[in-house]
C-alpha cells in the first residue's frame, strides 16, 4: 500500500493505493489549471450560489455542473468531490487495483478490502468515536461530508457534519452541502429534523446521509455499516484497510 500526501493550493490530497508510479499530482495540476482558466472566463462560475447552465467546458466544470444541478446548489459546491473522483478514476485507468483519494473529507474510493472510515464532527462528542465500515462491493463510491462549524467552506446552517454517501463523490458533495444549508434550529434535534426533510428531496441522487448537530443524529437512506472508532486515530488518519 502506498500513501502519499498532494497539495496544491486549495487542494490537499491523502492518497492510499497500490500504484507505486503515480502521475496523480501531474494530473490534478492539469485539472485544477483546466478549471482556472474557464473560471478566468466565466466569473459568474466561481460566485455563484445557484445552479448554472453552461455549453462548452472541460470535463470538470461540466461533472461540478451536473452535480450543482441535481443538488441546487453553486458548481463551486462540488469542486472538492469532484476532484477526488476524477484523481480516482486516472488511478484506476492507470492500472491500480485501488485507490483511496480524501481531499480534505470529500472522499472517491474503490477497493478491494473493507475499509473503515472515520467520522470527524467537530465537537460533537460523535467525533472520533463512530465511523463506518465500507464494504468493498460496494464501492466505488463518494463519501463527502460538509459542516456549519468545521472548516472553511461556505454553510448556511449549523450541522457539525452531514456526511453523504453517494455513487459519485462529485454528486455527494454537491448534495452535502445543500442538505448542511438547511440544517437550522435553535434545538439540535429541530435542527437535525430540518436537514433530514431537506435530504429526503434527495434520495435518487444517493445512497445515504447521516447528520450530526451536537448530539442529536439522524439517518435518512441506507447507510454503510457503523463501527466504534478511536479518536486519536480519527484525527490522524480517516482510513483503516483490513
Amino acid at each position: 500500500m502506498i500513501e502519499e500526501k498532494i497539495s496544491i493550493e486549495e487542494t490537499h490530497i491523502t492518497l492510499k493505493t497500490d500504484q507505486e508510479k503515480n502521475k496523480l499530482y501531474y494530473y490534478i495540476l492539469k485539472q485544477r489549471r483546466k478549471l482556472k482558466n474557464y473560471i478566468a472566463r466565466n466569473g459568474d462560475f466561481l460566485t455563484s450560489f445557484e445552479p448554472l447552465i453552461i455549453e462548452d467546458a472541460p470535463l470538470i466544470v461540466k461533472m461540478m455542473v451536473r452535480a450543482a444541478r441535481k443538488a441546487e446548489v453553486g458548481p463551486m459546491a462540488s469542486v472538492a468531490g469532484t476532484i477526488s473522483q476524477l484523481s480516482m478514476g486516472f488511478l484506476l485507468k492507470e492500472g491500480a487495483n485501488y485507490a483511496i483519494v480524501d481531499n480534505g473529507g470529500d472522499v472517491a474510493l474503490k477497493t478491494n478490502k473493507k475499509v473503515n472510515i472515520g467520522l470527524y464532527a467537530g465537537e460533537s462528542s460523535l467525533s472520533g468515536r463512530i465511523g463506518f465500515r465500507i464494504n468493498h462491493k460496494k464501492t466505488p463510491m463518494g463519501i463527502c461530508t460538509s459542516s456549519g462549524t468545521v472548516g472553511h467552506s461556505v454553510s448556511f446552517g449549523r450541522a457539525d457534519s452531514v456526511t453523504v454517501f453517494a455513487d459519485e463523490a462529485s454528486i455527494a458533495d454537491a448534495l452535502a452541502t445543500s442538505i448542511a444549508n438547511e440544517v437550522k434550529g435553535l434545538l439540535d434535534s429541530d435542527a437535525v429534523g430540518n436537514g433530514l426533510s431537506r435530504a429526503d428531496d434527495f434520495r435518487e441522487y444517493m445512497r445515504g446521509v447521516m447528520i450530526i448537530v451536537g448530539e442529536s443524529a439522524g439517518i435518512v437512506g441506507k447507510i454503510p455499516q457503523l463501527v466504534k472508532t478511536d479518536a486519536k486515530v480519527v484525527l490522524g488518519d480517516l482510513f483503516e484497510l483490513y
